[in-house]
């Protein structure tokens, strides 16, 4: 009897296809007690499922290097990072020239932030690097992107806008393949001092903050690059 009334169900469902009817959607996977087939595609949750447009342009301009993270926020909401992403490494450059720099370590910053540097890297400090070097720039020696606290560590008084993921501070250019690599320290290489010239002249006028070694006892031995508006979009602070 029961297998006279499962034939009758399976006709009933040919029948009602052929005719274009419509049947109830299949029960899903978890109410059968069947899994999902590993190799069925799944709908991304997280993060990556939904990825602002500048992440996109720049995570299809520059690479594997350039993850999504999660968003990070510090007490009371504070420190909040709009398209947060951690730089790992950008990739610049085009066909056969181009070239995987790294981030040594991983910063995370803001989407805006990180475009901004990933713009002057490719299109001034890797050139500056085989100009002065004949080596292509390999990694990059930085701290401080998003870190909660107020400016220059103070107890108090403004943010900082490493705060918000749109600063970043260079310590040092690792240049050349081992074993003829160079490390080249920001404040610390005078031997190279019409490089890092160049970089921070660059650098005032990618950024609306330039801070470096001469400027204040805090940025003795790194550069302070941030993209706050200080006056006019056109403005620069550069010391």
């Amino acid at each position: 009897m029961l297998a006279v009334f499962a034939l009758a169900i399976t006709r009933s469902a040919a029948l009602a296809e052929t005719q274009g009817l419509m049947l109830p959607p299949p029960r899903p996977p978890e109410l059968t007690g069947k899994s999902t087939p590993a190799d069925e595609p799944r709908p991304e949750s997280g993060p990556a499922a939904s990825l602002s447009s500048c992440v996109a342009a720049l995570k299809l301009r520059h690479g594997a290097g350039v993850r999504i993270t999660a968003r990070p926020a510090g007490p009371d909401g504070a420190c909040i990072v709009v398209d947060p992403v951690e730089v790992a490494a950008l990739s610049v450059g085009e066909g056969p020239g181009r070239r995987r720099i790294e981030f040594q370590p991983p910063a995370i910053l803001g989407c805006e932030m990180a475009s901004a540097v990933a713009q002057w890297v490719e299109t001034t400090v890797h050139p500056l690097a085989k100009g002065y070097f004949r080596r292509d720039l390999v990694a990059l020696r930085v701290g401080g992107g998003h870190e909660c606290r107020n400016r220059n560590r103070g107890a108090a008084g403004p943010l900082s806008e490493h705060a918000t993921g749109r600063a970043l501070d260079i310590f040092g250019f690792e240049i050349g393949e081992a074993p003829e690599r160079l490390s080249v320290s920001v404040g610390l290489s005078p031997d190279h001092l019409n490089f890092l010239a160049a970089i921070r002249q660059s650098a005032c006028g990618a950024f609306a903050t330039t801070l470096g070694p001469g400027s204040d006892a805090a940025h003795a031995d790194h550069l302070h690059v941030d993209i706050k508006v200080r006056g006019s979009a056109a403005g620069r602070f550069c010391q």
